[in-house]
């Protein structure tokens, strides 16, 4: 299908309604450029009348209020003309561009979580807003203003080529050499876009890393030699957008002398035609007023159609992301049952060498609590996630309920699945729009009670405007264990038959804890639930608990069976029991 688009639809990446408008926009160019000329015209015959005395004959002045008249109606029709140009050029690419925003938010979120191992943070940002406010900027000051003068200056030297050939030459002849000045430069100003637009892509990075890390920053006391990454960065970013405005500045003032060059050419070419008897006065007046009002908005043109080429590395880039094929799958199959098997699974992240889950079989009953546990960096996170479907295995399969992961649609298979991460998420909203988000159906009703089971109460009922408070970028106004609990809540709010723990009161203090166990016995009540712990306390009553080392299953068992065993779980075991008694 992506086939039969136009060129410069598919050039652009415009939907079929943007393209349309883009046409639209060109058009409605085309009419305002072509009204500017009424009162350029009404001008010229203003100067013709006032001329009359010194030819021998009188001034009319009824032709000259029909004139003023026809000034004002002039005026009201280049206002009415500018307004629709507005609307359908500056409203409409803005209204593209959110759709171009959209849809890539859309295609981002569908991607597998492999592309955002390989993708720093910061382009991806720069994919959805500097990229497409490139092409907005583009779509409402570059094409439709530049498609317009072309045809416009097109039609009025193809209208004098009947009266006077030589004068739709000199008129014409200029504008073609400024612009082939400026695509001769093509190259070296893409080469210039490419390296400045790297510049940036770093220098952004190196600016992310700096403020993630302040706390780090601050209590460590850094300065100096520890910036020198941030400051290099920035640094390289600005020599090269000097380089890049100097570059294109020079072929730009070039185009624009050769197009303005045009002006004196017309003049000339006009004053010998006139010196010879082969032109009359009016003519000649009519072309020099043309010329000053089409070389006028050329020349703005010329200073923005560098950044076509810039607009080019934009495209190539957003292009790229869309072309990564997101994860698919059946939307519609049931999931029945929700015991959970991984069979041979191994799984890599593509940034590491090695595999970091190797050759793993293992059984998820359902209706049951199964813990995962092992030292850091044994892999219980990575096995949570390939359940989740957040990745695909590189071999073996992943199953729910006989059901191979794959073959169901991420967000349907999400469905059936609550979380509670020991990172927790938040968003810059209210407490109880982030509590919702477990379930966007939700009554107010479901939401609150959702919260008290997860001991919300306790410091939402305390904040300024109790739930709808709101909490600050990733909820800075909270503690640990408040965000935690958010996310509990969160879950139960949802109610799905697959609950995933992982590492659920890592933040909590003892008191809170002993609530937030009261309510995690609620959410997985009657649920398939795995949980990842480290304090093995905690799981001792799990029907099944899987140890892992290294990316392998090395134990498996109840609490009773594992610890009659000389194994891993009874060391890692033992060892927190004797860490109870620690103290400073």
């Amino acid at each position: 299908m992506d086939e039969r688009k136009p060129k410069m639809q598919k050039t652009l990446m415009l939907t079929d309604k943007g393209y349309k408008d883009l046409k639209k926009a060109v058009a409605a160019c085309t009419v305002t450029n072509f009204s500017m000329f009424i009162p350029s015209m009404i001008m010229l015959l203003v100067i013709m009348e006032l001329m009359k005395p010194f030819t021998g004959g009188n001034v009319s002045w009824i032709n000259m209020w029909l004139y003023f008249a026809g000034g004002i109606a002039g005026a009201v029709l280049v206002f009415l003309c500018s307004k629709n140009d507005y609307k359908k050029t500056y409203v409409v690419s803005y209204m593209e561009s959110e759709n171009a925003r959209t849809s890539l938010a859309e295609h981002i979120r569908k991607l597998p979580m492999s592309v955002f191992n390989s993708k720093n943070l910061s382009e991806l940002t720069t994919n959805m807003m500097g990229d497409v406010a490139t092409t907005e900027h583009v779509l409402s000051h570059i094409y439709p203003q530049m498609i317009s003068n072309m045809i416009t200056i097109t039609v009025v030297c193809v209208m004098f080529a009947f009266y006077d050939w030589r004068m739709a030459l000199a008129i014409f002849i200029s504008v073609p050499v400024a612009f082939l000045i400026i695509f001769a430069s093509k190259r070296i100003q893409e080469k210039l876009g490419r390296k400045h637009d790297k510049a940036k892509l770093e220098a952004s990075q190196q600016v992310q890393e700096y403020i993630e890390g302040i706390k780090v920053i601050k209590a460590c006391n850094l300065d100096g030699e520890q910036f020198e990454a941030l400051e290099n960065a920035l640094r390289t970013m600005k020599k090269l957008a000097i380089k890049m405005e100097f570059g294109s500045g020079v072929f730009v003032t070039g185009a624009q002398m050769i197009l303005q060059s045009g002006i004196g050419i017309t003049v000339f070419t006009g004053t010998s035609l006139l010196m010879s008897g082969k032109i009359e006065l009016v003519p000649m007046l009519l072309c020099l007023t043309i010329v000053t009002r089409i070389y006028g908005p050329i020349l703005t043109e010329l200073t923005l159609l560098p950044e076509l080429f810039y607009h080019k590395i934009a495209i190539k880039r957003m292009r790229t992301l869309m072309s990564i094929k997101p994860m698919e799958g059946d939307e519609q199959k049931p999931v029945k049952e929700y015991d959970i098997t991984l069979n041979n699974v191994s799984f890599r992240y593509n940034d590491q060498g090695e595999d970091t889950i190797k050759s793993v079989d293992i059984t998820v009953p359902a209706g049951g609590v199964t813990a995962l546990v092992g030292p850091s960096g044994s892999g219980k996170s990575t096995v949570s996630r390939l359940i989740a479907r957040f990745w695909d295995v590189d071999e073996g399969s992943v199953k729910i309920g006989g059901i191979d992961v794959k073959e169901l649609d991420p967000e349907h298979l999400m469905e059936y699945m609550s979380f509670v991460f020991q990172d927790v998420v938040l968003f810059n909203d209210t407490v109880y729009n982030n509590i919702k988000i477990g379930n966007m159906d939700a009554s107010e009703e479901q939401v609150l009670e959702a919260a008290r089971a997860a001991r919300c109460d306790e410091f939402a009922n305390k904040m300024p405007n109790g739930y709808n408070t709101m909490l600050g970028e990733n909820g800075s106004t909270l503690s640990g264990g408040e965000r935690q609990r958010i996310s509990i809540a969160r879950a139960l709010l949802k109610d799905a038959p697959i609950v995933l723990l992982d590492e659920a009161t890592a933040s909590l203090d003892p008191e809170s804890e002993a609530y937030i166990q009261e309510a995690i016995s609620r959410l997985i009540m009657n649920k398939t639930v795995l949980v990842i712990a480290h304090r093995l306390r905690t799981i001792e009553t799990a029907d099944k608990i899987i140890v892992l080392d290294e990316g392998k299953v090395v134990e498996q068992g109840t609490h009773k069976d594992l610890m009659k065993k000389e194994g891993l779980y009874r060391r890692l075991y033992s060892i927190q029991q004797e860490s109870l008694g620690w103290s400073v």
